[in-house]
């Protein structure tokens, strides 16, 4: 399947939701300092794909008209 720019954006949040689960674990494990580590790089990550949903998103509505 060749990659479109929301094939991009659901890989993006697919890293992120693994990037959360990773915090949640290292949390459980009573590794604050790692699952806080992890936790900050998810929130990045679910910036980055959000801000790749979004542009998809504005080039399949521009692409319709």
């Amino acid at each position: 399947m060749p990659q479109t720019s929301h094939t991009k954006a659901a890989d993006a949040h697919e890293a992120a939701v693994k990037m959360h689960r990773s915090a949640a674990d290292e949390h459980a494990k009573g590794d604050h300092k790692a699952g806080l580590e992890h936790a900050e790089k998810a929130v990045k990550l679910s910036k980055e794909a959000q801000e790749r949903g979004t542009g998809a998103h504005a080039k399949s509505k521009s692409a319709a008209h």
